[in-house]
């Protein structure tokens, strides 16, 4: 989910061929096997807009759906983006499903019919599910994720499973050895980010309505940033992390990625809840509103405080380009109502972030491969090590995991491991002393680098608070630099379950600026 690894080169599989170009593994749609029903123009169409025309007799989940695969089928390999790595085979069959109970009671479930794109660290009920890995190729989990599975039960379609970094290993870009590697739809020379980039890339070419990133220290905000997206990292908590490939369980949380705060936010009303297969989730009890969407609030931002993470403009480097984006994005929030508080620093930051990662990756990983059956060709991360099937960059990060792990009982969790409970203590503090409900910073400090750049860690700054503190943050698009062409986003941290506080904020920023704009592939 993103949180360091070696930088990405164009470079061949230790054992497998790696498609550069892109990988010709996408499961047969079934197009062509029917041509009766209309396809339509799905680009950045909403939740909200399809309810409508469905409600008036304008569209069905069969029309929709097989409009999607259609985009799939003629521009994901023939542009090289490479964000699908396999088709749900399933899916007009479960649309035509879901258009029959419409039409026998006339009531739409939250996400009636929404195709979404679903990264492949999610277990899927009969679907491939990888992590990235080659050596998982052909595994077909007999459950769901519990966020896929009340995804489902809202009326969801999971239309496909997107590409990642294998094992989740990288922020900076999106390769693997299942999948090959994924491009960024608003320049093909670049990269989407990791490890979520495969998700990312999908979701902003309008592969799909919505789609499920994971964030081990950067993985749903990198890539939404970087594809002119928003992404939400939630509390600790809030959601439940079962079923999820794991990078470091202790860090990971699962979410929205999408192209409006609106749709990320009716997907929040769906998967936060309890989870007894997720204990963390108790956290979260008695703070989960009824309605996420009541906080959907155009005036949202008018009297909100929010504190100015200078550090991120003033110590560590950042470009020209971005910090101009970030600064005219402060004049919008003041224009809304915000209040700024320039002076906002937090007391021994620098040190803060230093060295707070815990390494349990190979036992979280060996307990989601357990649940995949016992039929498995490689059911250990030291087996899949050995085998040697992986892509090569991954290869020292790959040796390191599996040779330096740590059991998770030794590194704790968010709330019971001293060094983050003293890191959010501190965070808080200054937002207290502040008195700011917020704060803000550029999601990433330079636009997407090329492919062939190999410093990719260049600006992250979602490593940072969130992944050790457990407070959520919220990235949304704040403008495009090098001629209206590179995506940049504005991130926004707030305490412990104030996802109220980050929709208003983030809704009242977006209908404020409009940023959001498609790629041309």
């Amino acid at each position: 989910m993103g949180m360091f690894g070696p930088s990405f080169k164009t470079v061949a599989l230790a054992s497998v061929l790696l498609c550069i170009s892109g990988c010709n593994t996408v499961q047969d749609t079934g197009l062509q096997s029917s041509n009766a029903v209309e396809i339509i123009h799905v680009e950045e169409i909403t939740i909200d807009a399809i309810h409508s025309e469905m409600k008036a007799g304008r569209l069905t989940a069969e029309q929709l759906t097989r409009s999607y695969l259609d985009r799939i089928a003629q521009l994901d390999q023939a542009s090289h983006l490479n964000s699908i790595v396999v088709i749900n085979p399933e899916a007009l069959t479960l649309a035509r499903q879901l258009d029959q109970e419409f039409a026998a009671t006339g009531k739409l479930k939250p996400l009636h019919g929404i195709p979404i794109i679903v990264k492949d660290n999610y277990a899927t009920k009969g679907l491939q599910t990888t992590a990235g890995s080659i050596a998982l190729k052909g595994i077909e989990p007999d459950y769901d994720a519990t966020q896929v599975e009340l995804l489902k039960q809202a009326g969801a379609i999971v239309l496909a499973k997107s590409n990642m970094a294998e094992w989740a290993f990288s922020p900076s870009g999106t390769i693997s050895s299942i999948g090959g590697l994924t491009r960024n739809p608003y320049d093909l020379t670049r990269v989407p980010a990791g490890s979520s980039g495969g998700t990312g890339a999908a979701v902003a070419a309008n592969f799909g309505v919505v789609g499920l990133g994971t964030d081990t220290g950067n993985s749903i905000r990198g890539p939404s940033s970087h594809n002119g997206l928003v992404g939400f990292r939630t509390t600790m908590g809030l959601t439940s992390r079962a079923g999820i490939a794991p990078l470091y369980l202790r860090n990971d949380i699962g979410g929205p990625m999408a192209r409006t705060v609106t749709d990320a936010v009716k997907i929040l009303d769906v998967i936060a809840k309890v989870d007894v297969n997720d204990p963390i989730t108790l956290t979260g009890e008695g703070k989960r509103p009824p309605a996420y969407t009541e906080f959907l609030q155009a005036n949202g931002l008018e009297g909100l405080r929010i504190g100015v993470m200078r550090y991120y403009t003033n110590e560590a480097p950042i470009d020209d380009e971005v910090k101009a984006l970030f600064e005219q994005a402060l004049v919008d929030l003041q224009e809304q109502g915000a209040s700024l508080v320039e002076s906002f620093t937090i007391d021994g930051f620098s040190e803060l972030i230093k060295d707070n990662w815990c390494n349990t990756f190979s036992y979280d990983i060996n307990a989601f491969l357990q649940t995949l059956g016992d039929d498995l060709p490689f059911p250990t991360i030291q087996s899949v090590f050995e085998s040697e099937l992986y892509s090569v960059p991954i290869q020292k990060s790959l040796e390191y995991m599996v040779s330096n792990g740590k059991p998770p009982e030794e590194c704790g969790d968010l709330y019971t491991r001293q060094r983050n409970v003293e890191f959010r203590n501190k965070v808080v503090s200054a937002m207290d002393a502040a008195k700011i409900d917020l704060m803000v910073f550029p999601t990433w400090s330079f636009p997407p680098r090329e492919i062939a750049d190999v410093d990719g860690h260049k600006g992250d700054n979602s490593q940072h608070v969130s992944p050790h503190t457990g407070l959520p943050t919220f990235t949304i698009p704040m403008g495009y630099t090098r001629g209206e062409t590179l995506p940049a986003g504005l991130s926004f941290t707030a305490r412990l379950f104030a996802e109220p506080t980050l929709i208003k904020a983030t809704y009242a920023y977006e209908q404020a600026t409009k940023h959001r704009k498609a790629p041309l592939l």
